[in-house]
């Protein structure tokens, strides 16, 4: 565990955050006493699962017809 002063960690936040990995801790002080701690964590995954959607779109026909609505977008 590291311990750092309040106006270094104001000074470096962005790169004590980015450097931190999972189960690291930082102590921030003040005055030599502890006021905070950053704890390195792993982020749950935002993206979705394959297949989430599955059944949502039904292709009616297999014709390019409908493509004609889009002509003049397509040049």
């Amino acid at each position: 565990m590291n311990a750092i002063t309040i106006e270094e960690a104001q000074a470096k936040l962005l790169d004590l955050i980015h450097n931190l990995t999972p189960g690291d801790e930082v102590v921030i002080t003040e005055n030599n006493q502890p006021v905070a701690k950053l704890v390195g964590t792993l982020l749950p995954r935002l993206r979705p699962e394959p297949g989430l959607c599955k059944g949502w779109i039904t292709i009616v026909s297999d014709d390019d017809e409908h493509l004609n609505d889009f002509a003049d977008y397509m040049s």
